[in-house]
């Protein structure tokens, strides 16, 4: 705790609870947390978050079990706190993960109340434990059902391990293109010089812990639903009982001369980052798209590049996602990096010397001198294996899937970038929306509708980007927002921007302005409307979580990327 921190009491020897294998300390009176309330506390020099609700004091971990940000300063509502950086949340009485980005749940701690003071008692074994794997079974002996999953991303993994969580006991097989087990994609846009090891979402000891197969460097080529088959690239044929198709997006190329040249970029592995970084340095650095990984590409080279330009189709990088405002304030962001920007504007052709970029030709007849040519103009669907079977796809070839995850063929479920689904606070309209977050949700409620234990997805979208170490985090889902009201001041580069229709909060970004998105993100959750009028007025109390004047100052050493 900070400033006024209570004096370390341990729990009187006489108490039966007392033991040697428990380190126990009084962290407050019972008078310092009201309901809705939550501050971190110490116990033994070791961070716990202290939470109470409807007179029930809980301790859990303090750190979000994703990127470690502090949960002392996120949102707390009802049994649940929200991470303010990505807005995974957690039950406060369990520790248990509720909701994503994070994979692994918080351990939990004793709290007991005696003489007026909280005591929290931690168990010396696992008194460093940050995290905790829920638990999960294995193969059972006997059991015959196959589960195939087809992609190696969120959805997938999320799948196998629920299924897990489940007790599942049937066999478990998850098949993918890449050279790598899992890993955490959002990464390879933000820290380009990436050693694959680090980026692992699990190792390999735990796929055999939990008897998950994983099948690297195979691609399917066909799927027979009848048969309930899948056919790979080298002829090998496998059946399942339940199939999930999260074989997501690639890179959509240019399409214009001059695309066989060397030096030509595109972001879709660990190894294309890794390229990419070393490409770039100390070189003349082109880049066209100005959606979030090319304006996060270009935020990263800073500093590492000789110069970088940016080419962009509308008028404002993120025009239509972010809109208008946000793009206006990451195009100043940049272009006072002297980042050059081309807005407008389209590539035409690529001129090279000796089989090298050497230009950029755009429609407005302006010439790029480029020696790297970096090219994120939006993604392709992963679904040409798919057009000879009977799996419904819409205009752009994505798989479209109902609440639950299901195709229009039975036992074939889609997640993840692939699928087009209809997103419950946006009135079930169909959707596309491939972020990290909500392809996890996917892999969950699959897993549990295979199960048949019947399961919506109502999860929000939660995403974010980093520029210039500075994220901007978005929530909700603002497609055919008619305005934005505006919290603080873009200038300043501290915002919370409301996006509005039909008199309704319907999305919301922000920057240097937590908890003020998860709290958004949390209201939208519970299905409770935020009026205009609330949006405009000048009482933001609704945005703010209750908290203890003694809680702790931000632990600085877990940093956001």
């Amino acid at each position: 705790m900070s400033g006024n921190k209570t004096s370390r009491e341990e729990l009187p020897d006489s108490d039966p609870e007392d033991s040697s294998e428990e380190l126990t300390e009084v962290v407050c009176l019972e008078s310092d947390l009201k309901d809705g309330q939550m501050m971190e506390v110490e116990v033994g020099n070791h961070s716990v978050l202290l939470t109470r609700s409807e007179g029930r004091y809980s301790a859990i971990g303090h750190q979000c079990t994703h990127y470690g940000a502090p949960l002392s300063k996120g949102f707390i509502s009802g049994n649940t706190v929200r991470c303010p950086w990505h807005g995974a949340c957690f039950n406060i009485h369990t520790g248990d993960l509720e909701e994503y980005p994070g994979m692994d749940c918080l351990p939990c701690h004793k709290v007991k109340i005696q003489n007026k003071k909280v005591y929290v008692s931690i168990n010396k074994k696992t008194l460093r434990q940050e995290k905790r794997v829920k638990s999960m079974g294995a193969l059972i002996p006997g059991v015959n059902q196959t589960v195939l999953l087809l992609g190696g991303g969120a959805a997938s993994l999320i799948c196998a391990e629920t299924l897990r969580q489940e007790h599942f006991g049937g066999r478990i097989i998850m098949v993918t293109r890449d050279e790598l087990l899992p890993y955490d994609k959002t990464r390879l846009s933000k820290v380009m010089n990436v050693q694959s090891d680090s980026i692992l979402l699990r190792r390999m000891e735990f796929y055999h812990q939990y008897d998950i197969e994983v099948w690297l460097r195979k691609e399917a080529v066909s799927l027979d639903t009848d048969k309930k088959t899948v056919t790979f690239d080298e002829g090998l044929v496998q059946s399942y009982d339940q199939l999930l198709i999260s074989t997501g997006c690639r890179a959509k190329a240019l399409d214009v001369p001059g695309t066989k040249l060397d030096n030509i970029k595109m972001l879709e592995t660990p190894e294309d980052a890794r390229q990419i970084h070393a490409a770039c340095l100390g070189h003349n650095v082109t880049l066209v798209g100005t959606s979030f990984v090319g304006m996060e590409v270009a935020s990263y080279l800073i500093n590492k590049a000789s110069s970088i330009t940016l080419i962009g189709s509308s008028e404002l990088p993120y025009q239509n996602t972010l809109g208008r405002e946000v793009g206006k304030v990451t195009m100043t962001m940049l272009s006072e990096k002297n980042l050059k920007f081309y807005m407008n504007d389209n590539v035409t052709e690529i001129k090279g010397v000796d089989g090298k970029v050497k230009e950029v030709v755009l429609k407005s007849g302006k010439v790029i001198p480029a020696d790297v040519l970096i090219v994120c103009i939006g993604i392709k669907a992963n679904s040409e294996f798919l057009r000879s079977s009977n799996i419904q796809l819409d205009q752009n070839n994505f798989v479209t899937v109902d609440k639950h995850m299901r195709t229009n063929i039975p036992s074939v479920y889609c997640g993840g970038d692939l699928a087009t689904f209809p997103l419950a606070m946006a009135k079930n309209r169909m959707v596309n929306i491939g972020h990290w977050q909500m392809a996890q949700a996917h892999g969950r409620i699959a897993a549990l509708n295979m199960l048949d234990k019947q399961t919506e997805l109502n999860s929000v979208p939660f995403y974010w980007t980093v520029l210039l170490g500075k994220t901007i985090r978005y929530a909700g889902y603002g497609e055919g927002y008619t305005d934005i009201v505006i919290k603080g001041k873009f200038e300043d580069k501290k915002f919370l921007g409301l996006y509005m229709k039909n008199d309704e909060v319907i999305a919301a970004v922000s920057l240097n302005y937590d908890p003020a998105l998860s709290a958004v993100a949390e209201r939208f959750a519970a299905g409770k409307v935020i009026t205009r009028e609330e949006a405009e007025s000048d009482d933001l109390s609704w945005l703010q979580v209750p908290r203890s004047t003694r809680s702790a100052p931000l632990n600085t050493s877990s940093l956001e990327c």
